[in-house]
């Protein structure tokens, strides 16, 4: 059995296509899960709840 190269083409691209699409789905249903949401919420609210302060009297180095 000999495929020539058309075909593969075509395969290739399909194949590329429907599994891009389908792990763009599993992204976006992962990212909105309901039970997601507290866990993000809470990475949202991290960098704003960060007490980052200056070094004060030391020297820049």
């Amino acid at each position: 059995m000999t495929f020539e190269h058309d075909v593969l083409v075509w395969f290739s691209k399909s194949f590329g296509l429907f599994y891009l699409l389908g792990l763009s789905l599993i992204v976006v249903v992962y990212a909105y899960w309901p039970s997601n949401k507290k866990v993000f919420d809470e990475a949202a609210q991290a960098i704003i709840h960060d007490e980052d302060k200056p070094y004060g009297d030391r020297p820049w180095r």
